[in-house]
């Protein structure tokens, strides 16, 4: 007792703020695509196949080939196509390298997702980024956990990329020529344009008008 009253009693409530901050805050932990190996392939610029064990980070623009031998390194500039199959969706997934222009007017080998061919083809680059909730809305305990987040391409029959970003009103721009059509498909299927599924339908529909 006598310790407690030769404290600053202003430290001691700041004191008393950092330790119940510092157990409020829970970080949830898990593991995405990208963070995992998946069996498939990559082919290189050089026409050279790998096949293996897959990891790809599309942040980084590099793809990593595991075989039963050694572990090879590929950057976007050294490879054409990737295939993996992601267990976690169960599906198979392609990836490319393209040449995109960056806002320098540059153009670099970037690793794109294929979501869907056609004449207008999707495309999509995607990040892990965290974000901070609360569990209630009184004040509970906040949770800091990792999504994926997506950013959408469209690659038109001439090779052109452009960047979408996920907006209805640009999507509608973008699809003006048959815009009408496309707001009437949107409203009666009560799809968002910034949802990876949606937006493969919305894309599918207008390829198909």
């Amino acid at each position: 007792m006598k310790f407690l009253k030769k404290l600053d009693y202003k430290r001691l409530i700041l004191l008393f703020l950092v330790f119940t901050f510092s157990f409020s805050i829970k970080t949830i932990a898990q593991q995405f695509p990208s963070q995992l190996w998946h069996q498939g392939y990559v082919i290189t610029v050089k026409k050279d196949t790998v096949r293996g064990l897959i990891k790809y980070d599309m942040e980084a623009n590099s793809i990593q080939a595991k075989t039963k031998q050694k572990v090879f390194s590929f950057s976007s500039h050294s490879i054409l196509i990737s295939e993996i199959f992601d267990e976690t969706v169960g599906n198979n997934r392609m990836f490319y390298s393209i040449p995109y222009e960056l806002n320098s007017g540059f153009k670099t080998r970037m690793l794109f997702e294929l979501l869907l061919e056609g004449p207008v083809s999707l495309l999509a680059r995607e990040e892990i980024v965290q974000e901070t909730a609360t569990t209630n809305n009184f004040g509970g305990p906040q949770l800091v956990r990792d999504r994926l987040r997506y950013n959408f391409f469209f690659l038109d029959n001439k090779g052109e990329i452009q960047f979408y970003n996920g907006k209805r009103s640009d999507l509608i721009s973008f699809m003006s020529r048959k815009g009408g059509l496309v707001k009437s498909f949107i409203k009666e299927n009560k799809l968002k344009t910034d949802e990876v599924r949606d937006l493969i339908r919305i894309v599918a529909f207008y390829n198909s008008i």
